[in-house]
C-alpha cells in the first residue's frame, strides 16, 4: 500500500501486547500508511543510556529516551507529557499511535487517570524494613487495619504489593479504590485499542532470540557504562540490568529470558482487561497487521468522543 494513499482515521490508536509481540514494528508500519506518529508507552524506554537493554527502535519515537537514568519516573509526569504529545499531533492532523507494553502507561496516555499521590519520602524503605522484621502475616494484619479492601486483594506473601498498599494507605489512597478507573472506557479522545495476541510458544522463542541478540550487539558494555552513573529507583527496575551486571553471560541470558517470560505472562493478563479492545493475531508480518488495523480504524471513525474501542 502506497504511503499517502490512505486517509488517516480521525482517532487515536493504541497498540498493546506482551513484550516481543511486535508492537513497535506494527506501529511504525501503520504510521507510514496514515501519516501518523508513534508515541511510546513504555516505562523503561523513557530512559537514555540503555537503548539495547530496553529494546529501543532506531526510528525516532516520541517519549523515548527523554530522561537520564538518575531521573525518578512517575506515571503522573509521563501522563502530562503523553497528553501534550497526543494533543499536538491531533492539532496538526496527524494520528497518534500509542504503543508499549506498560499497561499503566498506555492507559495514562489515553485517559485521565486518578493517579495515586506520591508516597512519603523513605516510605518504601521503611515499610520494607517492617515487612522483613515482622514477617508477611503480621505486616499484612497491619495493612488490614489501615486498608481492609487492599488487604483482601493482596496475599501476605506478596512483599512488593503489601508494601505498595501500605505506602498508599499512609497517604490516604488505596491499592483497591472504590471505582476501578484503570481500564474504564472513558478516554480523552476517540480511541481504538488493538491487542496483539501471540501464541506463548512463539513469544517464548522471540524472547530468547531477542535476548541473545542484545549480547551480540554489546549490552554488557552498555550496562557497565550505565552503572557508572547514578541510577534512580525506577531505572533500576529495567529487566536485565542486574542480571547482566552480576552473572556470566549464559547465566545472565537464562535469567533474563525467564524474567521476561514472566513479565510477558503478566502483560497478557493486562491485555484481557482492556474493555473494547480489538484482538488481532500478532504472529504475522507487521505490514499485514497494520493493514488490518487500518481497516478496523476506518470502521471506527464514528466512535463517540470519549469512548474507547
Amino acid at each position: 500500500m502506497a504511503v499517502g494513499a490512505v486517509t488517516a482515521p480521525t482517532l487515536v490508536i493504541g497498540i498493546f501486547g506482551p513484550t516481543a509481540s511486535g508492537k513497535s514494528a506494527v506501529a511504525e508500519e501503520l504510521a507510514d500508511r496514515i501519516a501518523g506518529e508513534v508515541v511510546s508507552a513504555d516505562s523503561m524506554q523513557v530512559y537514555r543510556g540503555l537503548p539495547v537493554l530496553t529494546n529501543q527502535r532506531t526510528r525516532p519515537t516520541r517519549l523515548v529516551a527523554i530522561w537520564e537514568l538518575g531521573h525518578e519516573a512517575s506515571v503522573a509526569e509521563y501522563a502530562r507529557l503523553a497528553h501534550a504529545e497526543i494533543d499536538r499531533l491531533l492539532a496538526v492532523g496527524r494520528t497518534p499511535i500509542v504503543t508499549g507494553g506498560t499497561g499503566l502507561y498506555l492507559r495514562a496516555a489515553l485517559a485521565e487517570l486518578d493517579v495515586p499521590p506520591a508516597p512519603l519520602p523513605g516510605a518504601r524503605e521503611r515499610w520494607e524494613a517492617l515487612y522483613d522484621q515482622l514477617g508477611g502475616e503480621e505486616t499484612h494484619r497491619r495493612l488490614a487495619s489501615l486498608d481492609p479492601a487492599a488487604a483482601r486483594a493482596v496475599h501476605a506473601n506478596d512483599r512488593r504489593r503489601v508494601v505498595r498498599a501500605l505506602e498508599l494507605a499512609e497517604v490516604g489512597s488505596s491499592l483497591r479504590p472504590g471505582t476501578d478507573r484503570l481500564w474504564a472506557r472513558e478516554t480523552r479522545h476517540p480511541t481504538l485499542v488493538i491487542a496483539l495476541e501471540v501464541p506463548p510458544a512463539v513469544l517464548d522463542d522471540r524472547i530468547e532470540q531477542r535476548t541473545r541478540r542484545m549480547f551480540e550487539v554489546g549490552v554488557e558494555e552498555e550496562v557497565r557504562c550505565a552503572l557508572a552513573a547514578p541510577l534512580s529507583r525506577t531505572a533500576r527496575q529495567v529487566i536485565g540490568l542486574d542480571e547482566v551486571a552480576r552473572l556470566p553471560r549464559e547465566h545472565a541470558i537464562a535469567a533474563i529470558v525467564a524474567r521476561t517470560r514472566r513479565y510477558a505472562a503478566y502483560q497478557r493478563k493486562w491485555l484481557r482487561r482492556i474493555p473494547g479492545a480489538v484482538s488481532l493475531a500478532g504472529d504475522r508480518p507487521a505490514g499485514e497487521i497494520a493493514d488490518e488495523i487500518l481497516e478496523v480504524a476506518r470502521a471506527r471513525q464514528r466512535v463517540p468522543a470519549g469512548r474507547a474501542g
